[in-house]
């Protein structure tokens, strides 16, 4: 055997073993990367896009993904017809792309906009709603009041506007409760 050759199979062997320890490198950190995901981040490139929602308590939400929160998600189900779902009540998303926003990038301004910021913004406009709770019932009404974790609901007849004759009553709602918000 002469030198070339054997300086040219051991130049082989060196770059195969380099090239095996960088491929075992890019596994680990893809791995790492894929591990610091939230489901928040894979939803954020889907705003604009058609998804579908397997939600507890109230089966499936199919409509354009309107906006991501780290713990809401707004569904434009058809014109007129939005449903704020709660993200803890997702059970599962159909439709999203390849792609994932970069872990972490929300900040100090999107950790203010949670629930209780969109329910309030939901009262305050005194919109009748249909609340889907997570053990599947269903409550309507108009959100009177919004606390730290629960929110009052008037109970009225659906797409009865609130007046205090029709109020049945006030149900106080844990956050934990709620799956899914429409507008009635």
């Amino acid at each position: 055997m002469r030198w070339d050759d054997l300086f040219r199979d051991l130049e082989a062997q060196l770059e195969a073993a380099e090239a095996a320890e960088l491929a075992g490198e890019v596994a680990d950190r893809t791995r790492r990367e894929v591990a610091a995901l939230r489901l928040v981040d894979r939803l954020e490139p889907g705003v604009g896009h058609p998804v579908r929602l397997q939600v507890a308590g109230c089966g499936q939400v199919a409509g354009t993904l309107v906006d991501v929160r780290p713990q809401w998600l707004l569904v434009d189900e058809a014109p007129g017809r939005e449903a704020l779902v709660r993200l803890d009540a997702v059970l599962g998303v159909s439709g999203l792309g390849a792609r994932s926003a970069a872990p972490g990038r929300d900040g100090t301004v999107a950790a203010r906009l949670g629930l209780a910021y969109a329910l309030r913004g939901i009262a305050r406009d005194r919109l009748p709603v249909t609340l889907w709770l997570a053990d599947g019932s269903i409550v309507a009404g108009t959100l009177d009041r919004v606390g730290e974790d629960f929110v009052e609901l008037a109970e009225h007849a659906v797409g009865e506007p609130r007046r205090p004759a029709g109020v049945a009553g006030v149900r106080a709602v844990p956050f934990a409760a709620l799956a899914v918000v429409r507008r009635s």
